[in-house]
């Protein structure tokens, strides 16, 4: 099936910043009296919205995060991006694919704007995304696994949701594509394949991707 919209989520599959991402979560809500290891935030948190961590911890133990925890969260997050962020191996070549195909996509992700844009910014992508390419869970409210956001970047894209194939890492993700009735294309570099439940096709290599699309 050739798609009318390639939709890819951002961290983990165009920007490789899970893992700077997540050593730092961990780090920041053990800080704060919440003991989590790197391996608990991959598995609890990886493909969420700022929400969605927020919630988690409330319900975990009775406890709100403080109220400056985003902004302080990002702060460090893109500062490390600027020293150690690079975009996923091959994804350039897809996208490059893509456009010269003349194939629609863009990204959603859970991050907010101004984090896909600080990412993008500084590996060198953002040539890709111009504003109608991007859409974030800031944009619906409701982050993954909920469907809202695939659902807005198809409508704003002008593309029927069946029409449409994510590319995902995250179970989250997965989950919010499924819901969507979309076709997923799960990426397993860092997620085990048995998580990614409901992926319509796996891969571990981004250069595996473009034979996926057709």
């Amino acid at each position: 099936m050739r798609y009318d919209l390639i939709i890819f989520d951002n961290d983990g599959v165009l920007v490789d910043s899970e893992p700077i991402s997540n050593r730092h979560l961990a780090a920041y809500l053990t800080e704060l009296g919440h003991p989590t290891s790197y391996e608990d935030s991959i598995r609890d948190y990886m493909g969420s919205a700022m929400h969605r961590i927020h919630e988690l911890v409330l319900e975990r133990t009775g406890e709100r995060l403080p109220e400056d925890f985003d902004d302080v969260f990002h702060a460090r997050v893109f500062a490390a991006f600027e020293r150690e962020l690079k975009a996923v191996g091959g994804v350039e070549d897809v996208l490059e694919k893509l456009v010269g195909d003349g194939v629609a996509y863009c990204v959603a992700s859970s991050g907010s704007h101004e984090r896909i844009r600080v990412g993008h910014r500084t590996t060198g992508l953002e040539r890709f995304f111009d504003d109608g390419r991007v859409f974030s869970s800031q944009d619906v409210g409701r982050g993954k696994p909920a469907p809202d956001l695939f659902l807005y970047a198809a409508e704003r894209m002008g593309v029927a949701p069946e029409r449409c194939v994510v590319v995902e890492d995250s179970p989250l993700g997965v989950q919010a594509a499924v819901a969507a009735g979309m076709d997923v294309c799960g990426f397993t570099a860092m997620t085990p394949a048995d998580r990614l439940v409901g992926a319509t096709q796996l891969f571990s290599d981004m250069r595996e991707l473009g034979d996926l699309l057709v």
